[in-house]
């Protein structure tokens, strides 16, 4: 890779800072770009984004949740030479109609430059950076997909295979999906953080509770009922099924839901009363 850095979008967030430490760790220059770092970043500031892509060889691309991937900033990209896009996508996404993602998808494989999509199951790190740290603070949780089994997979092990697709060759063009090594259901990831850390976790896998919960937070009732068709596709898909994506890119097994719990759950950043 020479002296060219990688730019990483979202570098001071979840996924981003982790994508940026895997590729300190693979001795590969790296440009974090933020709104708030030094490399200066925002989806609403035209005016930051050639300043970051300028000079940059591949790039780790995501978008906050509910900001739209730009065909715009796409398109700049090839401009600027950048010859590698890696984007962070999600699982399911057709079924669930997130045509955020869906159109993010067809956006970067249409920029003219080399792509590699990696579509993720349920982020391990929601219940402790993400939407369920208050949950889980309350210690009752409510996601309308019953008992089905989830891929709960680590954000360290995405930055991994991030990082590999990044710096090797043969992963242009395709796209990974990736999950943990073991399917959960949220009431059995639950389970696994009440014998970890001792606090009681409820969850409540059914409608009716998502709609309380949501109309608790004061969120418009339209907005939920869109969200529960969405959750209702997903649940008759069933189970999901562990795919060995992570070790065959990584080569190391992914973490466990349980490796995850007990990390985190020792960390000064894990969710306490």
């Amino acid at each position: 890779m020479g002296t060219t850095p990688i730019l990483v979008l979202g570098a001071t967030g979840s996924a981003g800072r982790r994508v940026a430490a895997h590729l300190r760790t693979l001795g590969v220059p790296v440009r974090p770009a933020s709104r708030h770092g030094s490399t200066r970043f925002d989806w609403h500031d035209r005016g930051t984004w050639e300043p970051a892509l300028r000079g940059a060889g591949r790039m780790f691309l995501m978008a906050p949740d509910g900001i739209p991937v730009d065909p715009d900033f796409a398109d700049l990209a090839a401009d600027l030479g950048v010859g590698h896009v890696v984007l962070l996508s999600s699982r399911a996404i057709e079924t669930m109609g997130d045509q955020r993602l869906i159109e993010a998808e067809d956006i970067v494989k249409k920029c003219g430059v080399a792509w590699t999509v990696l579509r993720v199951d349920w982020f391990d790190q929601n219940f402790d950076e993400g939407p369920f740290r208050g949950a889980v603070l309350a210690g009752e949780l409510a996601v309308p997909v019953g008992d089905c089994r989830q891929g709960f997979v680590d954000l360290d092990d995405v930055g991994a295979v991030a990082a590999r697709v990044l710096t090797e060759d043969g992963h242009t063009d395709r796209t990974y999906e990736l999950t943990g090594p073991q399917a959960l259901s949220f009431a059995e990831a639950c389970t696994v953080i009440e014998d970890v850390t001792g606090r009681p976790m409820t969850f409540h896998g059914s409608e009716d509770a998502y709609r309380a919960a949501q109309a608790a937070l004061g969120r418009p009732e339209e907005s939920v009922e869109r969200e529960l068709a969405s959750y209702s596709a997903l649940r008759a898909l069933g189970d999901t099924e562990p795919l060995d994506t992570v070790p065959r890119l990584t080569g190391h097994r992914a973490r466990t839901f349980r490796e995850y719990v007990t990390d985190a759950a020792t960390g000064p950043d894990w969710p306490r009363p």
